[in-house]
């Protein structure tokens, strides 16, 4: 049986701790929806122009890195290894989102971890003050603790997308999921 609850951080600050919990959380079912997916699914353009379940991971992955160091650090541009990680820009000139292309799922899944262990490293060292200090910016004041907050939502939703392309995938390959 599958249990459902809430564990405690290794975070000595439990307010924090439980933010990166969820955070984790919400990485362990991305996983579990990658889990489900092929090589072929990953440069797969849908029909109806949906971005390609690569081009999803890679923002999953620049978003999560832009809240860290623009909105919790306050940088104007990504340092070392993050920017290698990250070297395409958020979308393209018709708003949509960067394609990806030629990568595989393990090239994906590291650059998620790695991206992930760098927000943790910041977060891992940072106490209550820090962490609900608001950071003022010119279209909006945040804290890091809302960030934390929004990067939960994003990746759900994120991982709906990815859901769902999979799907489309396998019906317009006539695939039927066991």
């Amino acid at each position: 049986m599958r249990e459902q609850k809430i564990v405690e951080s290794t975070h000595s600050v439990a307010e924090i701790g439980g933010w990166l919990w969820a955070l984790q959380d919400a990485r362990r079912r991305t996983n579990e929806e990658i889990a489900k997916l092929s090589e072929a699914m990953i440069d797969w353009q849908p029909d109806h122009g949906d971005s390609t379940i690569g081009s999803v991971l890679y923002h999953i992955a620049l978003i999560e890195a832009d809240w860290l160091y623009d909105e919790v650090l306050g940088l104007d541009a990504y340092p070392e290894p993050a920017a290698s990680l990250l070297p395409y820009p958020h979308r393209t000139k018709q708003g949509l989102l960067t394609p990806v292309l030629g990568q595989d799922l393990v090239q994906h899944c590291a650059r998620l971890e790695q991206v992930r262990e760098l927000l943790l490293a910041t977060f891992n060292h940072m106490d209550l003050a820090d962490f609900r200090r608001v950071r003022e910016l010119a279209a909006y004041a945040v804290t890091p603790e809302w960030v934390l907050h929004h990067l939960c939502q994003h990746e759900a939703e994120h991982r709906s997308q990815i859901g769902s392309l999979r799907i489309a995938f396998e019906r317009a390959h006539g695939i039927i999921p066991e």
